[in-house]
């Protein structure tokens, strides 16, 4: 008899997925799926986007995206966080009732465990998805990303809200992970910086799925792709970065092209880049491109953008953080974390591309391996659960 879980997330999946939370999630889940695992996703879609054929949003539309709020719903969700003393990520979903949560729990009928996939939610709600073995999917170091805002943050007030914002991250990623059968994450050092004991980690590559053929490109739209949610600070981390270091180093009539939610003072700062905002179909977007700049600086985790790269055979220029979680990385990407080494790559490539070498590969080789990896990385995650499954049962007979 196969497994049912209860899939524990912020946000169930979307018609149009871009951020690299929704890519991994549904990676997960198809994951799951191959693997004959039965799920019940219990989770909230934003106000206004469709969500994908076969998802259901059992705990309604809530509005969580900093850049949609106005000063007074940001301002409310400030105060929910000091009242509650959790973390902005899961004090924005307070405005779920615990009937709504304990009714969408009742739904799933007899299920045999939790996949608690990400910390808002499961943090937001500690004390109802308990009383089965569960597993805690940490995408990121959390509180390690949060620290790092700090760091980074141009004002006094930001500072101490993100340092802030660190310190409860931690308590709250070190309670789901003590009460959880296992902890999974995407990059094998995010399980050592949550201090999460080796016979209870798993590391799961991700797999995502995506066309493994491009786009036919009878012409170049830009040099450069960049593709993100830059309002996330991490990710405006790197793309400041690539803007202020690397970009005066290029070619001079290079074409930049950033797709994605971009804050407007970032945008107004860079008129020569063609900011386009969302776009579609992300694959078409990048496959009108010479190279794809992979610019993480900052943040824990795995990089789904390096990831669909890989499996679309683009050529790339990519930081050591870009690529970590990663075990094999494709001839046509140069590792580079000095900003002149990075721009010296990209000019080349760029060259090579505008005299009709572009670089690419058959991405489904890549593709291959690293689903092999995720399949496997899947069995070990469902044997830890299934071992604390039966011991459950047995408790209760």
């Amino acid at each position: 008899m196969s497994l049912h879980l209860v899939f524990v997330t912020s946000l169930v999946a979307q018609a149009n997925p871009s951020t690299g939370y929704e890519l991994a999630n549904a990676a997960l889940l198809e994951g799951l799926q191959r693997a004959g695992v039965r799920t019940t996703v219990i989770g909230c879609a934003w106000p206004g986007q469709a969500v994908a054929t076969g998802a259901h949003a059992s705990l309604g539309e809530v509005e969580v995206r900093t850049e949609k709020a106005g000063a007074g719903l940001k301002m409310k969700w400030l105060l929910m966080s000091f009242a509650t003393r959790l973390p902005m990520s899961s004090a924005k979903l307070r405005v779920i009732s615990n009937e709504a949560v304990r009714n969408a729990i009742a739904s799933a009928g007899p299920f045999d465990g939790y996949v608690l996939n990400g910390v808002a939610l499961a943090g937001a709600f500690p004390d109802l998805f308990i009383g089965k073995p569960s597993i805690f999917v940490a995408h990121n170091v959390e509180h390690r990303s949060s620290a790092e805002n700090a760091r980074n943050a141009g004002s006094l007030i930001k500072r101490i809200l993100f340092a802030r914002d660190a310190r409860l991250l931690k308590t709250l990623e070190h309670r789901l992970r003590d009460q959880s059968t296992g902890v999974v994450t995407f990059a094998a050092e995010d399980a050592a910086d949550l201090g999460v004991p080796p016979d209870r980690s798993v590391f799961l590559p991700l797999s995502i799925s995506t066309s493994t053929h491009l786009p036919q490109t009878t012409e170049l739209q830009h040099d450069l792709a960049l593709l993100g949610t830059w309002t996330w600070h991490p990710n405006r981390i790197g793309l400041e970065w690539f803007l202020n270091e690397v970009k005066p180093r290029l070619l001079a009539d290079v074409r930049i092209s950033v797709a994605g939610s971009t804050p407007p003072d970032l945008a107004a700062t860079w008129p020569g880049v063609n900011f386009v905002g969302r776009v579609d179909r992300a694959t078409d977007f990048i496959a009108a491109s010479a190279v794809i700049p992979l610019i993480s600086r900052a943040g824990t985790g795995v990089q789904l953008k390096t990831i669909e790269t890989f499996s679309l055979g683009l050529p790339s220029v990519a930081t050591t953080s870009s690529v970590r979680g990663i075990a094999a990385i494709p001839g046509n990407c140069v590792i580079a974390d000095d900003p002149e080494r990075f721009a010296s790559a990209l000019n080349e490539k760029i060259r090579r591309a505008r005299a009709g070498d572009l670089q690419r590969l058959d991405g489904r080789i890549f593709a291959e391996e690293q689903r092999n990896r995720m399949d496997s990385g899947i069995r070990d995650m469902l044997n830890l659960l299934s071992g604390q499954t039966a011991a459950h049962k047995e408790t209760l007979s």
